[in-house]
């Protein structure tokens, strides 16, 4: 039984460990002096963690691979804000030894209740032809078991098993709160862009054992074996209409909603351009926050495809209460630590609630005070000039009276 888990990292921060790990990438470089080590990264159902191997490295790089299960006992110890494992011994584990649900994360829903959620929409369509092609594939044993149990990705949101389902369930009850509130959407349309968007990441990905891409998720990617999906399932509905096929098809290619995010296409029609606003930055930017490494600070490190780092709101809220509790030292506010229980009083709610009640019992402040010293006198030429009639307030005024006098006590200079 594996008793150690990353998430746990900042607790055995400086210790010794012996655990159980999935292989997640394998790299062998070389160090400066012209000696190669292992670089790894380490993962189990809890999150990620690089390992580094320096001294006997020959001796282990050749007795396992990537997505192999791996025994190493090593040092937690921290490395450019994040924390890393330095392995000291390494071995190859037997498939008899390897308990899978300790290494693959998965969905905390109800998958079988997620599936009925599903069923509901699509028994409600009142479009027939929609309604017999989502049908068609749920129908499908192995595109159903599928469906229940592929990740959403490999990495960025829902990498977990069950994630596709269960985005795909959030999203549908997104678009069915959405969707009345404008009148020219079609909500079948919406609803089976929903479910088929993403259905070809069960043929996209792997995860058996980690999350990896298939051979045709490298080749082609999960719009086009979408698009081939559809076309399989329309040879048997010969009365489906085509310009209906047309815009199924549409919302499975434009739904990245960008050229440079994958889309053939771009979003051309209310229901399409909906999917993509709904389906793009949410998921993506929680589990951003949710699996950063960085140990220390309020901010994620940048990701490329949001094109950001992300505040993490909570750690961020409580930062600010312990100043204002005077609970920071002189560098600058406490960091907060996995292993320190979490303050009630700190959380975003908390804290937002009491910032919100101090600024409506507070009278608003300017955030520049006006100079209470009364300006310089200036030569009586200089005040009858239109220039400087009573502005009060003009800090243009103020700044040509400078101008003017530095100019006047030049000239007085010269002549003198």
């Amino acid at each position: 039984m594996k008793q150690f888990f990353i998430k746990d990292a900042a607790s055995y921060e400086n210790q010794v460990i012996t655990s159980s790990f999935l292989v997640s990438s394998k790299q062998i470089k070389p160090k400066k002096t012209g000696d190669i080590f292992l670089a790894l990264t380490l993962c189990d159902r809890s999150g990620q963690i690089d390992g580094k191997m320096w001294d006997n490295v020959a001796d282990a790089v050749d007795t396992f691979e990537q997505d192999d299960f791996l025994k190493i006992r090593g040092l937690i110890n921290k490395y450019s804000n994040r924390y890393q494992l330095t392995i000291h011994k390494i071995r190859r584990m037997e498939e008899s030894e390897v308990e899978y649900s300790d290494y693959l994360p998965k969905t905390t829903k109800d998958v079988d209740e997620l599936w009925r959620t599903v069923s509901a929409y699509v028994a409600g369509f009142q479009n027939a032809h929609l309604k017999s092609l989502l049908e068609a594939f749920m129908g499908d044993p192995q595109i159903a078991e599928a469906y229940r149990q592929a990740p959403a990705a490999k990495s960025l949101h829902h990498a977990f098993i069950g994630g596709l389902l269960e985005h795909v369930v959030s999203l549908m009850k997104l678009c069915d709160v959405v969707a009345p509130l404008y009148p020219q959407i079609n909500r079948d349309l919406l609803l089976a862009g929903a479910f088929l968007h993403d259905i070809g990441k069960i043929y996209e990905l792997n995860y058996e054992r980690g999350f990896s891409y298939s051979n045709d998720g490298q080749l082609i990617g999960h719009i086009a074996i979408a698009l081939r999906m559809v076309n399989e399932k329309l040879r048997g509905l010969p009365g489906f209409p085509p310009l209906l096929r047309s815009l199924v098809e549409h919302m499975i290619l434009s739904h990245h909603g960008q050229l440079e995010f994958g889309s053939p296409k771009l979003p051309q029609f209310p229901e399409a351009l909906l999917l993509h606003d709904m389906d793009s930055k949410m998921a993506c930017m929680r589990a951003l926050i949710e699996h950063d490494r960085q140990v220390e600070g309020c901010f994620t490190n940048y990701n490329a495809a949001l094109a950001r780092a992300a505040l993490k709101m909570e750690r961020y809220l409580r930062a600010a209460g312990q100043v204002s509790s005077g609970e920071a030292g002189p560098g600058g506010p406490a960091q907060t630590r996995g292993s320190a229980p979490p303050d009630p009083s700190l959380d975003r709610d908390s804290v937002l609630s009491r910032e919100g009640a101090v600024a409506a019992a507070e009278p608003s402040q300017p955030l520049i005070t006006p100079n209470p010293l009364p300006p310089p006198p200036i030569a009586p030429a200089l005040a009858a000039h239109p220039l400087f009639a009573m502005r009060p307030n003009s800090a243009f005024a103020d700044k040509l009276q400078q101008a003017l006098r530095l100019e006047d006590s030049a000239e007085a200079k010269q002549e003198g």
